[in-house]
């Protein structure tokens, strides 16, 4: 089943800002581990991934850092920062909020 874009579009932040938090990552990485943890319900594209990196990277939640990959390619790797992690915890529990509201109006409680 594909999801609805506006669905899913406040998710992008703490998705990243979780994976960059697991392991430094670049951002073809990244969309390749959405895209196989959600086994295909959320398919993301690198056009989507990168505005969002920009401005957490400008709101100083990730920073980035130039790193020659094992085939020698320039790739622009991500790690969170301190603020990147209070800020993961705050949406964490906002989610957390927000799942618990919907699953009582939408399944009666669940």
């Amino acid at each position: 089943m594909k999801t609805q874009t506006e669905l899913v579009k406040g998710t992008t932040t703490p998705i990243i800002l979780r994976l960059v938090a697991e392991k430094e990552m670049y951002g073809y990485d990244m969309v390749k581990a959405v895209n196989k943890r959600t086994n295909g319900a959320l398919q993301w594209k690198e056009g989507t991934l990168y505005p969002c990196l920009h401005r957490l990277e400008a709101d100083g939640l990730v920073k980035s850092v130039w790193r020659s990959a094992p085939s020698g390619k320039m790739r622009k790797y991500y790690r969170i920062t301190r603020k990147g992690r209070s800020e993961l915890a705050r949406r964490v529990e906002e989610w957390r909020t927000v799942r618990t509201a919907v699953n009582v109006l939408l399944l009666g409680g669940v």
